[in-house]
């Protein structure tokens, strides 16, 4: 068995079932909005801010964020290691994406406790 330390699972199954269960999540997280744009009152800052002001709505778009951000990089190291063959080149572009990754983290936490 290979293992990979830039990989976020032990194995390729681990992968599997994670990208299987962020895109369950961010499914769940895409209803949640499209009910509140449907079934919620008209949109306005005061609405909206009410919105995320709650603490469930916090904590789901944080599981959403942080859901994105494992489906994406398990996503682009399979198309980095299937289609990036020097190993300098492949480990600087991912460094690069896992740093882009981690700022998307860090600013959507600030973004979402910061309402």
């Amino acid at each position: 068995m290979v293992t990979n330390i830039s990989s976020v699972g032990r194995n390729g199954i681990h992968d599997f079932i994670l990208v299987r269960v962020t895109a369950i999540i961010l499914t769940l997280y895409t209803l949640y909005l499209v009910g509140f744009f449907t079934f919620g009152p008209e949109i306005t800052f005061v609405s909206w801010q009410a919105f995320f002001g709650q603490l469930s709505t916090k904590v789901f778009t944080l599981l959403a964020l942080g859901s994105i951000l494992i489906h994406a990089w398990i996503g682009l190291w399979q198309v980095l290691t299937d289609y990036i063959k020097p190993a300098a080149l492949r480990a600087c572009l991912q460094f690069v994406i896992v740093a882009i990754l981690f700022i998307y983290l860090f600013s959507g936490f600030f973004i979402v406790w910061g309402v």
